[in-house]
């Protein structure tokens, strides 16, 4: 009977485990595709100090 016992009680912890697992994966939802993350929301200032007429261009090499 104790080995009977063991291994429910062990089946019981694989369980709970399992259950505080998937609760774990439920809490938050897999991360979505965020356009605002990926694209530029407009030119940069190296952009700008190249294109602006009549602004004097830093010394430094845009790239």
């Amino acid at each position: 009977m104790s080995v009977v016992s063991f291994v429910a009680a062990l089946l019981r912890r694989v369980a709970e485990g399992m259950l505080k697992f998937l609760a774990w994966i439920g809490e938050e939802p897999i991360g979505g595709y965020r356009p605002e993350a990926h694209y530029m929301r407009g030119p940069g200032p190296a952009w700008r100090a190249k294109h602006q007429p009549g602004q004097v261009a830093s010394l430094r090499r845009v790239r």
